[in-house]
Parts: C-alpha cells; sequence; structure tokens
C-alpha cells in the first residue's frame, strides 16, 4: 500500500497551531456553527449544541461499515462526538446527538485525550481518522489535532459532517481535512424546518458543499481501493420524498459536476422523534423500488461516480439492471 501524506503535515505544526489559537479564541462568542449561538463556551456555557469547552466523545473504534474506500481492511478511525448542532427527527444516532444530557455524567475529554484516540486508531491500523459530527466542536478538533501531529499522526482526516457548516469554520480547515465527507438531507426549507430545526439548512449546506468541494476537488481513490481525499457527498433517500432527492442531485451534476463521488444511502430507518412525534410519512423504510429510482435519477443527471454498497444490500439484482 502505498503511503499517503495527509494535508495538515503539508501546512505544518505551527500553522495548525495557530489554527486552532484562532478557533479556540471564536468560543469566547461562538459562531461556530450557522446557528452562531454566541455564547462563552470557554467558560463553558453552552446553547444549540449542548457542549461547552471540552468535546464530548460517545464512543471512538474502527470501523467496518463504512464506504469500502473508507473503510479498507483494518476499518476507518472512527470518532462519534455527542450532542450535534442539528435537532433531525429521524436521526439514527438520536442517544448520543439529541439524548444525552449535559453535566457530569457526559464530561468532555482533553486535548491530549483526544489526541490519545487519534493516534490509539492509527496504531491500531485504521486507515484514516473520521470525525463524526464535528461541526460543533471544530476548535476542540484542531486543538488535539496539533498535538497529535507532535506524537506522530500521519494518516488522512476525515471530516463526516451533516453538512450543516459555517462557511468561517470551513476556512479554518482548509489544508487541514483530507476527505470530506458532508450529508445532503433536504432540498426544501419547509421540510428542514420540519425535520430538521433548521429551515436555512438546504442554503448553508449548498454554500457549505461548494467551499468543500473548492478546497479537495472530487474523490481520488488510490490503486488499492482507498480514498485519499476529495469529496463524498451521502444523501439518506428518505420514504416518499424523491423529489428532495432529484433537486440534491440535479443541483450536484450541475454544481460540481459528474466527477462527484455520491452514496446514495438506503438504510433509513424511524427513528429518533418519529417514532412518537407524529411523522406519518417517515414512519416506514423506504422500499427497494424507491432507491432503485433514486440510482435511476443519478444516472440519468450523468452522475457516475455512485457508491453501491446500500443498494447491493437492499436489492442486489436491481443492479445489474442497470
Amino acid at each position: 500500500m502505498r503511503a499517503v501524506r495527509p494535508a495538515y503535515l503539508d501546512l505544518g505544526h505551527d500553522q495548525l497551531r495557530e489554527r486552532a489559537i484562532i478557533a479556540l479564541e471564536g468560543l469566547r462568542d461562538c459562531q461556530a456553527c450557522p446557528r452562531r449561538c454566541r455564547v462563552n463556551r470557554l467558560d463553558d456555557h453552552w446553547s444549540a449544541c449542548k457542549t461547552g469547552r471540552y468535546a464530548v466523545v460517545s464512543s471512538w473504534y474502527p470501523h467496518l461499515g463504512e464506504e469500502d474506500c473508507l473503510r479498507g481492511w483494518n476499518g476507518s478511525g472512527t470518532i462519534f462526538f455527542g450532542h450535534c448542532s442539528l435537532r433531525c427527527a429521524y436521526c439514527q444516532n438520536w442517544d448520543i446527538s439529541q439524548g444525552l444530557r449535559p453535566g457530569p455524567d457526559t464530561p468532555g475529554v482533553t486535548p491530549a485525550q483526544l489526541a490519545g484516540m487519534m493516534i490509539g486508531l492509527q496504531e491500531r491500523g485504521c486507515h484514516n481518522i473520521n470525525l463524526v459530527t464535528p461541526e460543533h466542536v471544530v476548535p476542540q478538533m484542531l486543538e488535539a489535532l496539533a498535538h497529535a501531529v507532535e506524537w506522530g499522526l500521519n494518516i488522512p482526516l476525515v471530516y463526516n459532517t451533516s453538512g450543516y457548516d459555517s462557511l468561517e469554520t470551513l476556512h479554518l480547515l482548509d489544508g487541514v481535512v483530507d476527505i470530506y465527507m458532508p450529508d445532503f438531507k433536504c432540498w426544501s426549507p419547509e421540510r428542514a424546518r420540519r425535520d430538521l430545526k433548521a429551515a436555512d439548512y438546504p442554503r448553508v449546506t449548498r454554500a457549505a458543499v461548494r467551499a468543500m468541494h473548492r478546497q479537495v476537488g472530487p474523490l481520488v481513490i488510490s490503486a488499492d481501493g482507498l480514498a485519499i481525499g476529495g469529496l463524498l457527498v451521502r444523501h439518506l433517500v428518505l420514504p416518499g420524498a424523491l423529489d428532495e432527492t432529484r433537486a440534491i442531485l440535479t443541483w450536484i451534476a450541475s454544481e460540481l459536476g459528474p466527477s462527484t463521488y455520491i452514496n446514495l444511502m438506503g438504510q433509513y430507518r424511524p427513528a429518533g422523534r418519529v417514532r412518537t412525534a407524529g411523522f406519518p410519512d417517515l414512519a416506514r423504510r423506504i422500499g427497494a423500488g424507491e432507491l432503485t429510482e433514486a440510482f435511476a435519477i443519478a444516472h440519468e443527471l450523468g452522475l457516475e461516480r455512485l457508491d453501491t454498497a446500500s443498494w447491493r444490500r437492499s436489492d442486489p439484482a436491481a443492479l445489474a439492471d442497470l
């Protein structure tokens, strides 16, 4: 396997520490995510993201369930951060994104502890460090990354995000992140207001994904099948919402181009508030036919770099028909 030099090593340790200092100072009047709550998180206050001075980590391990180009044969070194800036009604990780209560039962981790997790995952042979739901803890992540680089971290960094990212935060990540992996959840403000409690999500995500694409370009996969840099867009196909899927894929095709690598995910299941708060249209799994139609829309639009793992799991026979 060819060694890959991560972007943050080219950026240099001094520049990385300077980025961390700037980002941490921003916590004093926090605008780290598009909510722009402006609380002083350095004094351990919190608002929408329920996270104060230190990031909460719910779990970290070599993840074998990610895309093939990320998990490889040893797994993607996944660090799941607790809490979130969004309030997705159907969140598959609701227990850690919204169910956690801030306080002594959910203590944050120090920069050294977070850096140690990164090094530990590298030592276990993981192909990358995969930061899940990092939008609200980018300052803490940069602070830890500076430590980890001093201790020998040298594998690619994956920024695994909801897509609800501020442009200012993404600017601080330019030259730091190797692989951006945003979700693009929905297109219409009405659905975003209802499902995510963020009517501005579609507008914010369009701007964020454009910025990510400008930074890293299309996804590059090495000869041994591993992603080494670039953009990978995920879209969870929702029941009865192929109009949203079409709008998102149309935008990707026109704005980012046919070389964009896309994972159309078919694993939706009713979760989170869907089970209790009255979302009748979301109270079922998607059918194999809906996922097949989503792939047909992508092909119709000229999008050919499609991850097929979800499709293989849900309807193996359909894959052979295209």
